[in-house]
């Protein structure tokens, strides 16, 4: 696969569906993350929470999602990400990446890419970047 990524190029947006009671019960029970913050609403206001929201590790997942949708997995040699808000459920999460630069590293040619998790009210839940192998200008 040809992977001419460049700087400024943007991947193409992930836009997940409402984040569910039962989507975040599913992934307690994947990820063996069994915080009640997550799937007690009891819970989550006891600890002063309006209600239950999503696992971090699954905004996370969401961002290995927009990455592996358009880039082959074995290209990717890093994935970086800081949590800065808290994903509410039912809440619409869009990931988004863009290439912010193209250089050499350990030998090969990687696009740095800066990622993006934000809500419709425009909360960023979550932002990191990815360093991926690109093929060079003369193996495209």
């Amino acid at each position: 696969m040809s992977l001419p990524l460049e700087a400024g190029d943007e991947l193409t947006p992930l836009r997940v569906d409402p984040i569910s009671r039962t989507a975040l019960a599913l992934f307690a029970g994947g990820s063996g993350d069994h915080n009640p913050v997550h799937i007690d609403s009891d819970a989550a206001r006891a600890a002063g929470m309006d209600d239950v929201f999503a696992h971090g590790m699954l905004s996370m997942a969401y961002l290995g999602r927009l990455l592996t949708r358009q880039v082959p997995q074995e290209r990717i040699r890093s994935l970086r990400v800081r949590f800065t808000a808290v994903t509410p459920v039912h809440a619409s999460p869009v990931c988004t990446g863009r290439v912010v630069s193209v250089g050499e590293h350990d030998g090969e040619l990687r696009a740095s890419v800066e990622l993006t998790v934000r809500l419709s009210d425009g909360t960023t839940t979550l932002v990191g970047d990815a360093s991926i192998a690109v093929d060079r200008p003369a193996e495209r």
